[in-house]
């Protein structure tokens, strides 16, 4: 499966290479970023020497067509610089966090992250999980939570015949207004879709990644999920 967004990836540890592991097997097209030119050594994929909070090197890594940037970096000033950087550069697009400390979450927050996600492997794991197509049973579980951070959560929802949110886009759902979540993810026909605009229609099979606290997606599930 594969989808035809650009991603990137900022910083190449072991986060970076655990996110960038799952997005070699799910084919997803992605550019990674990271200062150390010796991290890049037998790699087979497209990446950018530089330091990922210069305008240049992110231009360079193709942030004007990313859909979604994850940040990955050493320091907690490194990814505010950064978050900083790729909102201004690309207004719309996604953008993951990671924080090494509690501290530091409200920050880039207020920088302009989407979300953020604890210092760990495992939160490497999630973040790759969230912004690919993974080809695993175990990843197509509806209602699967997917902790983020300070609960902050990603389920998964599939879209049967009938639904009422099936041939309504995204916009006329209103689901921000409604309930302060937001789908972040749309998986069609083998390919996955990060870059929703409000025009986007949502359609029969179709299996959409919902992001929000607890009580947020539940009473998206409350409304547009249990009743169909």
């Amino acid at each position: 499966m594969i989808t035809n967004e650009h991603l990137i990836v900022l910083g190449y540890g072991d986060v970076g290479k655990r996110i960038v592991e799952v997005f070699i097997e799910n084919g997803v097209h992605f550019t990674v970023v990271d200062k150390n030119k010796a991290g890049f050594s037998n790699v087979d994929f497209e990446y950018v020497i530089g330091d990922g909070t210069d305008e240049s090197v992110l231009k360079e890594a193709g942030i004007e067509k990313a859909s979604t940037v994850i940040i990955t970096l050493n320091t907690d000033t490194e990814a505010i610089f950064a978050t900083l950087m790729a909102r201004g550069l690309k207004p719309d697009c996604i953008i993951f966090s990671r924080a090494n400390s509690v501290n530091s979450i409200d920050k880039l927050y207020k920088a302009g992250a989407d979300y953020v996600g604890s210092l760990s492997i495992v939160a490497g794991q999630l973040l790759a999980k969230i912004t690919s197509t993974c080809t695993k049973p175990e990843c197509y579980q509806f209602y699967e939570d997917i902790v983020l951070y300070e609960g902050i959560e990603i389920q998964k929802f599939h879209l049967k015949e009938g639904s009422s949110m099936v041939d309504n886009s995204i916009g006329y759902l209103d689901i921000v207004g409604k309930f302060d979540c937001r789908i972040i993810g749309v998986e069609r026909s083998g390919s996955v879709t990060t870059s929703l605009p409000s025009s986007f229609v949502l359609e029969v099979g179709d299996t959409i990644a919902v992001v929000g606290n607890r009580e947020q997606i539940d009473k998206f599930r409350n409304v547009f999920i249990k009743q169909d």
